[in-house]
């Protein structure tokens, strides 16, 4: 499940089954949030489908939301959030070191990041902890923000990275791809009509995910 806006305050949220295909369920929303997608869960269980698990993006909160039932965050999203705390050309080697090793997760188990993430940690921790003193308060901050908040993401997401590791059996997709390419898809043939009002867009992408 995902979303994907037309404007500001003009999205798409979108439920597709990962095995079929088929597209089970879609919300025009103003703004994406948790109680949007649990809402969309409990729609398609009043449906009649059985939910054996979920793939999203890394907002939070999400995951406290479905109890019982496996989740895999998108190892795509989880790069790309470590992307915009380190950017793609980092200039620390803390830093580099990092995004090395979040660009890896899709070919690598869960065992051998955990411990190479700890073993990172335990190797920067020092240089994480560096704070630098404010001239005019006097007070101090950590040196290195975004790559604290970078770290903190990873061991915070890092129970629902793996998921489809740990349930080999359900077949899990590690990323959001398929919906991410449906939604280009959208917007490219979108292109080639600009300037529809937001009801003939909506028109339009009824009849696409009918498709």
């Amino acid at each position: 499940m995902d979303t994907t806006y037309f404007g500001r305050s003009f999205g798409v949220m979108l439920f597709k089954d990962a095995t079929s295909g088929e597209n089970l369920f879609k919300q025009y929303v103003k703004y994406e949030t948790n109680q949007l997608y649990a809402n969309g869960i409990v729609h398609l269980k009043e449906q009649g489908y059985t939910i054996k698990a979920i793939v999203c993006d890394g907002r939070k909160g999400l995951f406290g939301l479905f109890a019982g039932i496996p989740i895999q965050m998108c190892q795509f999203h989880q790069i790309a959030i470590i992307t915009r705390y380190l950017t793609r050309r980092p200039k620390s080697q803390a830093a580099k070191e990092l995004r090395s090793l979040t660009l890896a997760l899709a070919r690598t188990s869960k065992e051998n990041f955990t411990e190479k993430l700890a073993d990172w940690f335990d190797k920067w921790k020092p240089f994480l902890d560096e704070r630098t003193i404010n001239q005019e308060t006097g007070k101090s901050f950590y040196t290195h923000r975004r790559l604290r908040s970078a770290t903190r993401s990873l061991r915070t997401n890092l129970s629902w990275l793996f998921t489809y590791q740990d349930n080999p059996d359900l077949k899990i997709p590690n990323t959001t791809n398929a919906i991410d390419g449906h939604f280009a898809d959208l917007k490219n043939k979108l292109r080639c009509h600009n300037g529809l009002s937001k009801i003939r867009k909506m028109k339009f992408i009824n009849e696409f995910f009918k498709a």
